[in-house]
């Protein structure tokens, strides 16, 4: 199996790149970002990438440059999507450090994006994976949602910082970064926040310690289908958790495969 990433420029290319962006979001034929928004990208000296299998598409990338002065030059990492059932493992986290290498090649030391907190697979892939921070959470960012994933949600959204020359993210780089463990944290002091009561239902507590550990469902998108009202109830329970912590000073330093994040401060 031959598997290759190159930078994208010519709009048949780019045509095929909208197109997968289309099939992953669930909007075939509407794509999230146009192929001429693409080309605009790509002719003015962004990143736009493309990883193939054997020569097919398989998976994309997008991001521009954004930081006005005197805010820090970094780029903004729009959209990464990869096909369901692509035959190679791990494509997204390839084409982050192909994003890495291409941005630390330009001096360009930051990459911020977005993702849906909820999500724990994101979570774990953006933070523990790629050595990533978040910071700040936007809330209902980009309005209501209306593509097959996120259709009649609030689009609430951890913002996320990945220092590209971070110990961190170079841990992770070379597959080293550790995964947080919340049994020994809570034995080190740890409190949890936020966590899932007997029914499933978001049960939040308050407390102060120095890392705090907060849960969020197995998998949103299908309790989306099956209970609408209860995916609502996680999504407000976590936007008042993380909004309160945040604004309290800490940080979202980490996720696990199970679902809890790990927040820390230096204030306690």
């Amino acid at each position: 199996m031959a598997f290759s990433i190159r930078e994208l420029a010519e709009i048949e290319d780019l045509r095929e790149l909208a197109e997968l962006f289309a099939v992953v979001w669930g909007r075939p034929g509407e794509p999230p970002v146009s192929s001429d928004i693409l080309k605009a990208l790509a002719h003015s000296g962004n990143y736009v990438s493309g990883a193939y299998i054997d020569g097919r598409l398989a998976g994309g990338l997008v991001g521009w440059f954004g930081g006005v002065p005197p805010h820090e030059l970094h780029m903004h990492s729009h959209i990464l999507g990869v096909l369901s059932g692509s035959d190679a493992h791990g494509i997204g986290f390839e084409l982050k450090q192909h994003q890495r290498r291409w941005c630390l090649a330009r001096d360009v030391k930051v990459i911020e994006w977005t993702t849906d907190p909820l999500v724990r697979r994101n979570a774990y892939f953006n933070l523990t994976k790629l050595g990533a921070r978040a910071r700040e959470y936007l809330v209902n960012v980009y309005g209501e949602m209306t593509d097959g994933i996120n259709a009649g949600e609030e689009s609430d959204r951890l913002l996320i910082t990945w220092r590209l020359d971070s110990p961190s993210a170079e841990a992770a780089a070379v597959g080293r970064g550790p995964e947080p463990q919340p049994d020994g944290l809570r034995r080190d002091g740890a409190l949890v926040v936020l966590s899932a009561g007997d029914a499933g239902e978001p049960v939040a507590t308050s407390a102060v310690a120095r890392v705090l550990l907060c849960e969020v469902p197995d998998d949103i998108v299908a309790l989306r289908r099956s209970d609408p009202s209860l995916a609502r109830s996680w999504r407000m329970a976590l936007r008042k958790t993380f909004t309160d912590a945040l604004a309290a000073g800490y940080e979202v330093s980490g996720a696990t495969r199970s679902g809890w994040y790990v927040l820390e401060t230096e204030a306690n």
